[in-house]
């Protein structure tokens, strides 16, 4: 993901919209409290690949516009749970970011997961697009993936992508790859996950948009 048309003054910042919802481009529609029942998780285990059934919950509420310098961002801050069904007890727990750069039409998303990993994945589209794909990759200074010494050592992460396609019925989904390089095992492994989300809640405003509301 390089760039060589940065601009020259890299302190200048824009001044953005209050409005976060609206400028969103295609993350807008993710936007919200959702749950879906339909999770399914394929992962590796010494006797071979495990599918599993899970349940998610996610959240995405907006942020204030983020500057660096020039560069612009709008996003959503993020927190999904993921239990089994009929299970309390956590199967997957992650925090992070989606962001939208309309200058360039870039969509990241950020996550940290309390197994001691973190990544960035990176990708682009339009403003209005219904269907985009990210992607990090082990090594890279811009979308990369961070891992703890065991994880290095025995689920080394070697790349990860996820597809969203908004769906005409207001639904949304994703569809995660993962491939992983285990000890003793002649290939990589390909963990995946997909699931599709039913809106359960809408939106808090903004920060900035609210107190603008409140004027």
């Amino acid at each position: 993901m390089k760039r060589t048309d940065f601009p020259k003054d890299i302190y200048t910042e824009p001044k953005p919209s209050v409005d976060t919802l609206g400028n969103l481009g295609p993350l807008r529609p993710m936007a919200g409290i959702w749950i879906s029942a339909n999770g399914v998780d394929v992962n590796p285990k010494p006797d071979g690949p495990e599918t599993q059934d899970f349940i998610e919950h996610i959240e995405l509420q907006p942020i204030d516009a983020q500057t660096n310098g020039p560069q612009l961002f709008y996003g959503l801050r993020y927190h999904t749970h993921i239990v089994k069904p009929n299970e309390a007890e956590t199967f997957h727990d992650q925090v992070g970011y989606w962001l939208w750069e309309p200058a360039t039409g870039t969509v990241i998303q950020t996550l940290s997961i309390p197994r001691a990993q973190v990544a960035m994945a990176v990708g682009h589209a339009t403003a209005d697009a219904k269907t985009f794909q990210l992607s990090a990759v082990r090594g890279s200074t811009t979308n990369g993936i961070v891992s703890n010494p065991f994880l290095e050592y025995a689920f080394k992460t070697e790349r990860y992508t996820i597809t969203v396609t908004i769906h005409p019925d207001g639904t949304w989904s994703y569809e995660e790859g993962t491939v992983l390089v285990i000890p003793g095992q002649s290939e990589p492994f390909h963990h995946t996950d997909h699931n599709t989300f039913k809106k359960i809640g809408e939106p808090t405003l903004n920060p900035t948009a609210l107190a603008a509301l409140k004027k």
